[in-house]
Formats: structure tokens, sequence, C-alpha cells
């Protein structure tokens, strides 16, 4: 059973790592660097992302601060902004830029709950489709003979039991996800 699990966890707990760093984008209407860190700017003609070029903090619970290392660049963290799909507008200030992030109507929160409900069932599709792969494996070692049929009920007991763990998390995930954002 170790060689047909064991390596899937690694790959499952990446599902799960993914769906974090997604949801870490989501915008609740709080500021919080996630927001914009991973933002592609270009600068000196390579796309880089935004956190290894400023210091991104938190000046309060509706402002994210954003301090280019080099103030040349301010202008293209300003544009990658603008263009990105997050709908701030950045205030620059002296080579400081700011952004406020508005509070979300209501409906804006719905939309956002429906695109978290898709992320967390893209997930639990992946979690399902390695849990069918490993099924399979299991059942062609016990056909080859690679394992006895008590081993294959066995192991996929632990493999149904792996899968609802996981599939715990990503409810557990989505629900605390879920509750942050419709937080007014």
């Amino acid at each position: 059973m170790d060689s047909a699990i064991n390596p899937r966890k690694s790959e499952i707990e990446q599902i799960i790592k993914n769906l974090k760093d997604q949801l870490s984008r989501l915008r609740t209407g709080r500021a919080h660097p996630d927001l914009v860190e991973g933002l592609m700017v270009d600068a000196y003609g390579v796309k880089t992302p935004l956190k290894q070029l400023a210091g991104i903090s938190v000046s309060d619970s509706k402002t994210i601060v954003i301090q280019p290392w080099d103030r040349n660049i301010a202008v293209e963290i300003e544009k990658s902004i603008k263009l990105s799909d997050i709908g701030i507008n950045p205030v620059g200030e002296g080579g400081v830029i700011r952004l406020n992030i508005p509070s979300l109507t209501g409906e804006r929160r719905k939309e956002i709950v429906s695109v978290l409900h898709h992320k967390l069932e893209t997930a639990r599709i992946a979690v399902r489709g390695m849990r069918d792969e490993v099924r399979k494996e299991i059942m062609e070692k016990e056909k080859d003979g690679g394992i006895t049929e008590d081993d294959k009920y066995q192991d996929l007991e632990e493999l149904d039991k792996m899968t609802e763990n996981y599939t715990r998390e990503i409810k557990e995930i989505g629900d605390a996800k879920e509750e942050e954002i419709m937080t007014l």
C-alpha cells in the first residue's frame, strides 16, 4: 500500500496548498498583502512578482502600503495594479503606493462566495480524481498478485478514510473563508 497511497499524499497536500494560495487572493474587504504579492510587474524589461520589488505592508484594515525598493519602478507598479483584476486604484505618494480597499457590497460578497465555491469544488474533484487513480493501482496490484485480497480491502479502506479527511479539510477551509468574506 505504501507504494500506492504515500506518493499521492504529497500530491493531495499540494492541491490543498494551491487552494489556500488561491483563496488568500480572494478579496474579503480587508487589506491583506496576499492580495498583491503575486502581481507581476514589468520591471527592467522582465515580469517580476511585486513582492520581489517592494515592501508590502498593511497600515490599517483598509489600506495596503507598497514601498518600492527602487523609486523608479513605482510607475510600473501602479500600472500593473491598474491593469490587474483586483479592482483597486493605486494612489502614488512620493514613491510610496497606497491601496485603499473599498468595502464590499452584499452583491459583490455573494459573487466572491460563488467563486470560492467553484475553487473548492475544483479542489474536491482533484482529490477524488487522485483517489480513483490510487484505487485502480490497488486493484491492478491485487489482480497481478502483488497484494492479497485482504490487503486490497485494507488499502481501499485507508484510501477512503484519507480522501474523507482531505475533503473535510477542504470544507473547513472553505467555511472559514466564506465566513471571512461575509463578515461586514
